[in-house]
C-alpha cells in the first residue's frame, strides 16, 4: 500500500492541456475541457512473487471542477512496460465522466476495466509503480480554485494460488447488523445507469457497508438526487455516483471503494486467500463486499456471471452468513450460504476479491504469519 497523504495541487508549476472526455453523448459536460495539472509517480515497489493482475485503489477528495487519473507501470526481466491508465476518476458528474479506458492491450498486457492482466505470453512481473495526476479546469477564481487531495494509493498484485474446498472452519460463530438493503426492489430505476436497479448488486452492497458504518449521504444530497420518491434512496444515489461511463456499469471495483471514502471511510480492494481470512476481518467488524461468479444454491435464479455481496458473519459450522441485494424485499436480503458452496463462487469465480472500507484510523486484523500481506 503506497501512501500519498494529503496531495494536492502545488501552487505554481502546474501543466495546461485539454481533457478530451471520451463518454461525453449526451450531456452539458463540455467535451473538451482546459485544465492545469500537476503529477506524483511513486517509487517502483518489488512483489515477492511473479504477479499476473493488479488493482489499483485509492482514497481522494475531488472538489467540483477537478478529477484525478490513476496509471500503473509495472516492470520485470529487465525490462518496464508501458504506464496503463487504471482509472479516470471524479465523485461528481458534472465536469468529467468517470470512466475506465479501454484499447490499451499490448504484448505485455491489458486493463480489463478495473484489472491490469498481464499477457500470457509476457515475460514475467516483479514490480510496479503507480502515477497520479491531479487535474483542475482552467478559469476558476484565483481565490476559489478548488484543488483534488490525494490521501491513499494502494495495488494489489495477484497470482494463481490454491485453495481447499471447503476450508476448514477455525472461527467462532459472528454475525454482524449489516442493514439490509435489496437492489431489487430498485429495477427499473434510473435505467441511465446500468438499465436501472436490477444491475445494482454492487452500489447496493456498497451502501449496505456504509450504513453499518454510520456514514454516507446526507438527506440534503438524497434530496437532489434521487428525490423523495424513492425507497432507500442511498442505492440510487451510490449507483450514480459509482457508475463508469466506459464500462457501463456500477460495479467497477475501486470506484465503489473510492465512493465509499467520500463519506469518511478509507478502504481498499484486494483478494483473500480463504474465508479465514476473511473472517478475521469480521471478527474486526468489518463487513466485506465479495465478488462472485457461477452456480450457487440459493441465490435468486441460481447461478450469476458476476455478483456482488456483503460477507456479515459466519454461522457455528462455519456457512457463511451474507447480505445478499440480489433479493425481492429488503427483509429477504440476510441469507446464509453452505462453506463450500460459497467459496466455489468466491474463490473459484473471482479469485477472493473484497471490498475492504472501515471508519478512519479503525486498525485493520493482522495479515496472515508466513503468507505475502494482502492488506
Amino acid at each position: 500500500m503506497l501512501v500519498a497523504d494529503g496531495l494536492t495541487l502545488a501552487a505554481s508549476g502546474l501543466v495546461t492541456g485539454e481533457y478530451v472526455d471520451p463518454n461525453r453523448g449526451p450531456s452539458p459536460i463540455p467535451h473538451g475541457l482546459s485544465f492545469e495539472s500537476g503529477s506524483w509517480t511513486s517509487q517502483w515497489t518489488a512483489v515477492s512473487f511473479p504477479f499476473d493482475e493488479l488493482v489499483a485503489s485509492w482514497n481522494a477528495d475531488t472538489p467540483g471542477g477537478t478529477w484525478i487519473q490513476i496509471e500503473m507501470q509495472a516492470r520485470g526481466a529487465g525490462r518496464e512496460t508501458k504506464a496503463y491508465t487504471m482509472a479516470i476518476w471524479a465523485s461528481g458528474d458534472g465536469d468529467i465522466h468517470r470512466t475506465s479506458v479501454p484499447g490499451q492491450q499490448d504484448a505485455d498486457g491489458d486493463v480489463n476495466i478495473d484489472t491490469f492482466v498481464r499477457a500470457k505470453t509476457a515475460p514475467a512481473l516483479d514490480a510496479y509503480r503507480l502515477r497520479v495526476t491531479l487535474y483542475r479546469r482552467q478559469g476558476l477564481r484565483t481565490d476559489m480554485a478548488p484543488t483534488p487531495t490525494v490521501r491513499m494509493l494502494a495495488a494489489m498484485t495477484s497470482a494463481a494460488f490454491a485453495y481447499a474446498i471447503p476450508s476448514p472452519f477455525e472461527g467462532a460463530a459472528v454475525d454482524l447488523p449489516v442493514p439490509t438493503l435489496s437492489q431489487e426492489i430498485h429495477t427499473g430505476e434510473f435505467p441511465q445507469y446500468d438499465g436501472g436497479g436490477e444491475a445494482w448488486c454492487s452500489p447496493t452492497s456498497t451502501s449496505m457497508v456504509l450504513s453499518f458504518h454510520g456514514a454516507g449521504p446526507t438527506p440534503d444530497d438524497l434530496t437532489a438526487f434521487p428525490g423523495p420518491k424513492y425507497d432507500d434512496p442511498m442505492v440510487d444515489y451510490a449507483a450514480r455516483y459509482t457508475y463508469d461511463w466506459n464500462y457501463k456499469g456500477a460495479g467497477n471495483w475501486p470506484a465503489n471503494v473510492a465512493y465509499a471514502t467520500r463519506f469518511g471511510l478509507e478502504g481498499f480492494v484486494t483478494r483473500l486467500r480463504s474465508l479465514n481470512e476473511a473472517q478475521r476481518f469480521i471478527d474486526a467488524s468489518i463487513p466485506l463486499v465479495a465478488s462472485i461468479n457461477g452456480a450457487l444454491p440459493g441465490f435468486l435464479g441460481g447461478t450469476t456471471n458476476g455478483h456482488l455481496l456483503v460477507i456479515r458473519g459466519f454461522t457455528a459450522n462455519g456457512d457463511v452468513i451474507t447480505n445478499d441485494p440480489a433479493a425481492k424485499s429488503d427483509p429477504e436480503t440476510r441469507k446464509v450460504y453452505r462453506r463450500a458452496d460459497f467459496e466455489r463462487v468466491w474463490l473459484g469465480g473471482s479469485a477472493g476479491i473484497v471490498y475492504v472500507m472501515y471508519p478512519k484510523g479503525k486498525a485493520l486484523p493482522p495479515n496472515v504469519p508466513d503468507l505475502p500481506a494482502n492488506w
